[in-house]
C-alpha cells in the first residue's frame, strides 16, 4: 500500500518526487466556501477555519479561486493590484495563514493566476489612460485606433466571450482590447515590462510558500500579429474548436518556458496549471512539455456526456496525447465556470443527476493521473437554477446578446449544518440565496451517512490513497463489456460503470471495494452505477 502524499509530506518542502501527478485537488471558490465574519461572503479566515474537513476529506491540494485586490466586475477575475488581498477577502496575513495551516495539515495550496488580463483599475491601466495615445503605459495594453471616417468602428471584429465587441472606446478616441468584460483589458505580452512584472508576480506568492498556480485563460496571453479580423460573428460559438487569433496562439509557449525556470528556483515542487481551452488534446499537451507547465485542465472530458462510447474515447485520446510529453492526465467534472455535473447528467431529473454523478466520480476517480474536485461536489450539490434576476451577478447574465448568466449557479455557498440558511456557511446570510433543500446537503447532516454523495467521496479518497494501483501510472486495460459499460483494470483494481437505464449482468472480477449505488447482486450492473472491485 502506498501512504497519502499529504501524510508523507507534511510541509512544501518535502521530497516525495511528483506530488502532482496523482494528487486530487480540491477547488475552493473562496467567497462562496466560508464567511468567518458575518457579512454573507467567504473569506480566507473562514477557509482557515474549514481546511480540516478538507483533511478529513482526503484530498492532496487546495485550489483558491482569485483573492486579490478587485473591484469584483467578475467575481475577482478583474484584479487591481496581483500582491494585496481584497478586504472583503481578509489581509496578506491571512493569506499567509492559510498558508501555514494548509502545510501543517499535509494540504498543498495553489492560487489562481490572472495574466491575460487586469482590472480597469490597476494602476498601470489608469496611467494608461492618463497620459493618451502613443505614450509608454498604452503600450502594456492593446489601444489602437478605430475604423471609419471618426475611428467610430471597432479595430477588429473580434467578439467578447461575455457577448458584445472585445473593444471599448475611451475619451481620448482610441479603443482597448477586453476578451472578457470592459472591465478587464487585456495585457500586451509582447511587451518586456509585463513579463517582467508577472515573473515577479510569481515569485512574491512562491517566497510566500504557495506550491502552484492555476494560470487562467493560460491560452490567451498572445494574439495574432497585427490583430487581424476573424471574418465572422457567432465566435462564440468556435471556442474549443479551433484555433483563433486570440487563441492558443503558439507563442504562449514561450512564456511558459520562462515561468517554468522560475518554478525550478524553488524546492518542493511549485507547480503550474494551464485553464486552457484549445482544439484538441494534442494542442493542450503542447503546455505541458517538460520544461513548460506541470498540468492542464481536461476540458474536453468535462464537456463529454455520459455515454459509455464517448467517455471511452476521450479518456484513451487523454491518456495518449499526454504520453509523449510525458504529463499526468488531469479529470475534472465540474468547476465555478460551468453548470455542476450532478444536474449537467440529469436531464432535468434530478435524481437521475445524482445518481449519474455518482458514478461519474468513481469513474473519474479511477483514472490514472490527477483529479479536480469543485467544493460541493462531493455533497452532490445541483445547480441553483432559479436564483432571482436581481441577485445575479455573472457579467454575462448582463449582456444584451441573450447569454443566461448559469455561473451563478454553481457558486451559491455550500451548507455545512443545521436546518435553515445559510446552513453554517456564516452568521449573516449568504451573498447567494441557497435552496431549502440544501438543509439535507450539508456537511452535517450527509456525515456519518453511508448513503450519502460525502461518505462515498470520503470512501473512494480514502481507497485512492491506499492503493499503489490508483492515480498513478497512464494507462489502463480495458475489458470487454456490454454496450454502455465501461470496465478496465489497473494492476489488482477494476472499475465498471454502466452508463446505460438499465440493469446489466456483468461478470464478476472479484470482490466489491466500492459502489456508487446499491448492488442487489455482484452479477448485475444497475442503471447508472459504478463499482470498484478487489480483482
Amino acid at each position: 500500500m502506498t501512504q497519502h502524499l499529504a501524510e508523507t509530506l507534511p510541509t512544501a518542502t518535502g521530497t516525495a518526487p511528483g506530488w502532482w501527478r496523482e494528487a486530487v485537488i480540491y477547488q475552493v471558490y473562496p467567497r462562496s466556501f466560508a464567511d468567518s465574519n458575518g457579512d454573507g461572503m467567504g473569506d480566507l479566515a473562514g477557509i482557515r477555519s474549514r481546511l480540516p474537513y478538507l483533511k478529513e476529506l482526503g484530498v492532496d491540494a487546495v485550489w483558491l479561486s482569485p483573492f486579490y485586490a478587485s473591484p469584483q466586475a467578475d467575481a475577482g477575475y478583474d484584479v487591481a493590484d496581483y500582491r494585496a488581498i481584497d478586504p472583503m477577502f481578509g489581509t496578506l496575513h491571512d493569506a499567509d495563514a492559510v498558508i501555514r495551516e494548509a502545510h501543517g495539515l499535509g494540504l498543498r495550496i495553489i492560487v489562481d493566476l490572472v495574466p491575460n488580463h487586469c482590472s480597469d483599475q490597476h494602476e498601470w491601466f489608469k496611467q494608461a489612460l492618463r497620459e493618451g495615445p502613443g505614450t509608454p503605459l498604452r503600450e502594456r495594453f492593446h489601444f489602437r485606433p478605430g475604423k471609419g471616417e471618426n475611428g467610430e468602428e471597432p479595430p477588429n471584429d473580434w467578439e467578447s466571450i461575455f457577448g458584445g465587441p472585445a473593444w471599448t472606446r475611451v475619451a481620448d478616441g482610441e479603443w482597448y482590447l477586453h476578451l472578457f468584460a470592459p472591465e478587464q483589458p487585456d495585457f500586451n505580452w509582447d511587451h518586456p515590462a509585463v513579463q517582467d512584472e508577472f515573473r515577479s508576480v510569481l515569485r512574491f506568492w512562491l517566497d510566500l510558500g504557495v506550491d502552484g498556480f492555476r494560470i487562467d485563460v493560460a491560452h490567451g496571453l498572445v494574439k495574432a500579429p497585427g490583430l487581424p479580423d476573424l471574418g465572422r460573428d457567432e465566435q462564440l460559438k468556435l471556442l474549443g474548436n479551433q484555433v483563433l487569433p486570440f487563441f492558443d496562439q503558439d507563442g504562449v509557449h514561450e512564456i511558459y518556458r520562462a515561468w517554468r525556470k522560475v518554478l525550478d528556483e524553488y524546492d518542493g515542487e511549485r507547480i503550474g496549471v494551464a485553464e486552457a481551452w484549445t482544439p484538441s488534446a494534442d494542442r493542450t499537451a503542447l503546455y505541458l512539455r517538460p520544461d513548460e507547465l506541470h498540468q492542464a485542465f481536461n476540458f474536453h472530458y468535462l464537456t463529454t456526456g455520459w455515454d459509455a462510447a464517448a467517455l471511452r474515447a476521450t479518456i484513451d485520446e487523454s491518456l495518449d496525447a499526454m504520453r509523449p510529453v510525458g504529463a499526468p492526465t488531469t479529470w475534472v467534472l465540474s468547476n465555478h465556470d460551468v453548470v455542476r455535473h450532478a444536474t449537467r447528467f440529469g436531464d432535468g431529473d434530478a435524481e437521475l443527476g445524482l445518481r449519474r454523478a455518482r458514478a461519474a466520480a468513481l469513474l473519474m476517480l479511477a483514472l490514472p493521473g490527477s483529479a479536480y474536485v469543485y467544493q460541493g461536489e462531493e455533497l452532490g450539490l445541483p445547480e441553483v437554477v432559479d436564483l432571482p434576476d436581481e441577485v445575479r451577478q455573472d457579467p454575462s447574465f448582463f449582456k444584451e446578446n441573450g447569454q443566461d448568466g448559469l455561473r451563478d449557479g454553481c457558486r451559491v455557498p455550500i451548507p455545512w449544518g443545521g436546518t435553515e440558511a445559510p446552513y453554517g456557511f456564516g452568521t449573516g446570510g449568504s451573498w447567494l440565496p441557497q435552496p431549502e433543500e440544501w438543509a439535507g446537503l450539508s456537511v452535517e447532516a450527509q456525515t456519518g451517512d453511508p448513503g450519502s454523495t460525502l461518505e462515498l467521496y470520503r470512501s473512494a479518497l480514502r481507497i485512492r490513497r491506499e492503493r499503489a494501483d490508483l492515480g498513478a501510472g497512464d494507462s489502463v486495460e480495458w475489458l470487454p463489456s456490454p454496450d454502455g459499460v465501461l470496465a478496465f483494470r489497473r494492476g489488482g483494481f477494476v472499475c465498471t460503470v454502466n452508463t446505460t437505464a438499465e440493469p446489466v449482468a456483468v461478470p464478476v472480477p472479484g470482490t466489491v471495494l466500492l459502489a456508487s449505488g446499491d448492488l442487489a447482486e455482484p452479477g448485475t450492473l444497475p442503471a447508472d452505477t459504478a463499482v470498484w472491485w478487489q480483482g
